[in-house]
């Protein structure tokens, strides 16, 4: 490899590009997952027949963020729950 100017380290540099590509990533989970969240609410207040396919898309890119550690998984538990309390509370009426 090149020699680098002073005050740079290959591990430094190596260590950012990562953190970056670990963001991108992680934010595009997270996008996912507030996608899936609004389209669920949208589907309950107004009573479409998709609801629960929503749902369950939604619990999957729930759990698929909590899996790879970009939201705990007490947050994870606690979005699915109150998406499902949501979603039951459309369907009753």
């Amino acid at each position: 490899m090149a020699k680098l100017k002073t005050g740079r380290h290959t591990s430094a540099l190596k260590a950012q590009r990562q953190a970056e590509k670990r963001t991108s990533q992680n934010k595009g989970l997270i996008k996912k997952v507030r996608v899936a969240t609004k389209t669920v609410k949208a589907a309950a207040s107004t009573k479409a027949a998709t609801l629960k396919e929503d749902l369950k898309k939604a619990e999957s890119c729930i759990d698929k963020a909590a899996k790879k550690g970009v939201i705990h998984w007490k947050t994870a538990a606690r979005k699915k729950s109150r998406l499902a309390k949501t979603a039951n509370k459309s369907a009753a009426k």
